[in-house]
């Protein structure tokens, strides 16, 4: 009941308003950037999410840098690199959901987890580009051109054929459980991605792609 009426609290107040945390915006305003990949990200990717084998050409993505509160109404600027055709389409979703109090827990590159896919899941962490294969599979995953996001995983497992949830420490159920029609879940349909949650074979509640 107490998680419920912070969340509640927190989407009825003015972006503006809501309190910053350690890592804040500048002043009380919101981020909510795109550009080239700087030189220094791109040297924290090599050999993580960008490794030697990587066949994305950097021009094709973008360095992300937006606005986002947790469950306490606290807000954060987090970071993410994507593909260039989504990069104003996420910017678009992620002002969306700092606008709608929705609550991320934290938006970092996969790279300061070194590119592990489990660790940054058991940390709730929300991420996007990593050149990788598929979960239990050998083709390339679509966060492997940077057409995918992941939101809030700890909370929205991906659940394989034999029932088995990713990460390890996944939560049934919680303050950062994504719902269909939730407003994640329509900002992503309405800007034309696809739920891993609606697939028919596999779960993967985190999941957004186009």
């Amino acid at each position: 009941m107490q998680v419920r009426c912070i969340l509640l609290f927190a989407a009825l107040l003015p972006a503006t308003l809501l309190r910053q945390g350690n890592n804040p915006t500048n002043g009380d305003e919101a981020v909510f950037t795109v550009s080239a990949v700087p030189d220094t990200v791109f040297e924290r990717m090599q050999g993580k999410s960008y490794p030697h084998t990587c066949t994305v050409p950097r021009s094709r993505l973008r360095y992300l840098q937006v606005t986002h509160v947790d469950a306490q109404g606290v807000a954060h600027r987090g970071e993410l690199v994507c593909h260039r055709d989504i990069a104003d389409d996420l910017v678009d979703i992620f002002r969306g959901l700092y606008e709608a109090g929705y609550p991320i827990e934290r938006i970092r590159l996969i790279d300061d987890y070194d590119a592990d896919d489990e660790r940054s899941m058991q940390d709730n962490n929300t991420s996007c580009f990593c050149f990788r294969p598929m979960t239990n599979g050998r083709s390339l995953s679509k966060h492997a051109a940077g057409l995918a996001v992941d939101i809030n995983p700890r909370y929205n497992p991906y659940v394989g054929k034999d029932g088995v949830r990713r990460p390890a420490n996944a939560v049934a159920d919680g303050v950062y459980t994504l719902h269909p029609g939730d407003a994640c879940h329509r900002l992503f349909r309405q800007h034309g991605f696809t739920w891993g949650g609606a697939w028919r074979s596999v779960k993967d509640y985190q999941h957004f792609e186009r």
